[in-house]
């Protein structure tokens, strides 16, 4: 059985990216991208759907031992988990190099003191846990073959076969140093090159610690702050500058539930997001291949754009359920791709557009594309803003008026005039200065409910929505106005759990409420740290700190979150981990640190 979600580490190569547990088991990895099959997805399943458990060896039958401790190399991804066993202590050190070559997982096993007995436990298992590869010895290396797919397991290691399963038993002693790597290559090709364990290690290591250099953020939340980048880095796809939402698929938002789906593509809302913390913390190179990388998706299509592509800029993302997986605890459907993918979602127009005009104002070299961009991107909304959409949180039942909808679109006008006005684009300056307040005039009288004092989920409607939080955030109203107050007011009445954290909307239960789903979820991350921001930004500093530490509380040993928290079982839920909450990690950080609102 899969672990607790927040049992997992991450390691990545900047192109796909494993998780292990705590027991030393990698339980997930799908290679060569993160949007390919998994060869390990007993995540989703149980041990026949495929794992790699490295550790101390134990009884038959007996639960694997856990790690004592387990940390990250300083600011790395290069992960360090111990035992103590009663024959004495034993660390394992797993990372994925940056891809020069073969994709590759290295394991190293390091003796500590004492003399360790450990058992390596492979067992591959392509096509998300349903094809059992053909695996054979050749030319003293082992591989495991399946259709187009290949995986090369190397080590000095005495190996063995039993059940399907590739083992390998040892003892270490202080000082020993024994590697295991597995590294993937197209069945039709080559044999990759033998692979360098010590040599990979300080190349990555090295990696890391000159990437954290350029980060500007130096404040008293720097630690998770430099954890969620480096989060945020390693779910880039290194080459295009696609950011995957996560790097899974179907955790639950409600465990047992059928809130599952596939995260491992770029949303634009999520990629333009995760673009504005990395420009704030010193880091253009990645927000220049963002915006690389939208200008080739949207290519050809601008007014057509969707809420999210493939990492490369696929279009088609067709969703399907793989009924062999029994699912995380149970919770199914399995989903891989995303219906959602065609949705109308109007905010989105406003996200990619406040990315833009946040890298011209940081100074990113100029892109004349980029502005053409903009402006047909208005040309759309001009036509368009004022339609039902299915909004930011992507519900399946029917569109509505979302007020955070209509709010972005306004964002994208504003931010629009803002850059014909600088001199670095043409447009209609005045009709769009009128399409602005037009909009705005809009929101104001159709989503704001007088008598609450509050703005709701959509017009007409009497049910809040946490993304009404970023109304003062984007500029479209200022935070002492009395509506924003009474709207951060209303959803802390309304919206929040037990435990002082926002939910995203009202659920029904069992009934399909306004998403078109059964069942109920956590509490989101994001909103809470949006209510964190507001806070501040109100002058209520104090409560927004306690609520930010209160967040930090939630990330798991090694600093990652997930989607949610469910204030019910006390756990993390929802894909793991999730640029979705890391980015308003960064973002609150920033803000409390410029107010002078942190303890200490």
């Amino acid at each position: 059985m899969a672990g607790r979600i927040e049992d997992y580490a991450l390691i990545g190569d900047m192109q796909t990216a494993a998780l292990v547990c705590r027991d030393g088991t990698v339980d997930w990895l799908c290679l060569p991208r993160f949007d390919s099959h998994a060869i390990f997805a007993g995540l989703l399943g149980t041990g026949e759907h495929g794992f790699w458990r490295l550790g101390p060896a134990y009884a038959p039958g007996a639960e694997p031992p856990t790690a004592a401790r387990r940390t990250y190399r300083g600011d790395s991804l290069v992960l360090e988990s111990e035992w103590d066993t009663p024959r004495g202590t034993v660390r394992v050190i797993d990372f994925m190099p940056p891809r020069d070559g073969a994709p590759q997982l290295i394991r190293i096993v390091e003796g500590v003191s004492g003399r360790v007995p450990m058992r390596s436990e492979l067992r591959m298992r392509f096509s998300y846990g349903r094809v059992v590869p053909w695996v054979r010895k050749q030319e003293g290396r082992t591989v495991a073959v399946a259709g187009p797919d290949s995986v090369w397991f190397d080590t000095e290691a005495e190996t063995y076969g039993k059940a399907l399963t590739t083992y390998a038993d040892f003892t270490v002693a202080p000082g020993d140093r024994i590697a295991f790597t597995i590294s993937w290559e197209p069945s039709h090709k080559e044999p990759p090159a033998l692979p360098e364990p010590e040599q990979s290690l300080v190349a990555t290591e090295d990696f890391w610690r000159d990437w954290v250099e350029h980060c500007t953020y130096h404040g008293p939340y720097r630690e998770a702050v430099v954890r969620s980048l480096i989060t945020l880095k390693a779910l880039t796809y290194a080459p295009t500058g696609g950011i995957v939402a996560a790097p899974t698929t179907s955790l639950p938002e409600d465990i047992g539930g059928v809130r599952n789906w596939d995260y491992r593509y770029t949303w634009l809302r999520d990629a333009a997001i995760t673009l504005s913390s990395l420009l704030r913390t010193g880091y253009r190179e990645e927000a220049r291949a963002w915006r690389e990388w939208l200008l080739r998706a949207v290519a050809g299509d601008p007014e057509n754009l969707q809420i999210m592509y493939g990492i490369a800029g696929e279009r088609e993302l067709g969703e399907a359920e793989l009924d062999w997986l029994p699912g995380y605890e149970g919770s199914t459907p399995v989903r891989v791709g995303n219906g959602a993918a065609h949705q109308l979602q109007l905010d989105v127009y406003g996200e990619v557009t406040e990315a833009l005009h946040l890298g011209h104002m940081t100074g990113l070299a100029r892109n004349d594309y980029a502005s053409v961009l903009q402006l047909k991107l208005i040309r759309y909304l001009e036509d368009h803003w004022n339609e039902p959409d299915e909004g930011i949180w992507e519900v399946r039942g029917p569109r509505r008026h979302f007020v955070h909808s209509k709010v972005m679109a306004w964002v994208a006008v504003d931010r629009t005039i803002k850059l014909i006005e600088s001199g670095d684009a043409d447009g209609p300056l005045e009709r769009w200065k009128q399409l602005r307040d037009d909009i705005h005039r809009d929101v104001c009288e159709k989503g704001y409910d007088k008598e609450r004092n509050t703005f709701t989920q959509s017009y007409g409607s009497q049910a809040l929505d946490a993304s009404l939080l970023l109304i003062p955030q984007m500029g479209f109203l200022p935070p002492d106005d009395k509506r924003v107050i009474g709207t951060i007011e209303a959803i802390q009445r309304e919206l929040s759990t037990s435990d002082g954290f926002i939910l995203r909307y009202p659920t029904d239960g069992e009934d399909e409420g306004v998403d078109g789903l059964p069942g109920d979820e956590g509490a989101f991350l994001a909103c809470s740290f949006w209510m964190a921001d507001d806070l501040a930004m109100i002058g209520r500093v104090d409560e927004a700190r306690k609520l930010f530490e209160k967040l930090l509380s939630l990330r798991n040993d090694l600093g990652l979150l997930a989607e949610e928290w469910d204030p019910r079982l006390q756990r993390q839920v929802g894909n793991f981990p999730q640029a979705f909450s890391h980015v308003p990690l960064i973002d609150t950080a920033l803000r409390l640190t410029a107010s002078g609102a942190y303890g200490g």
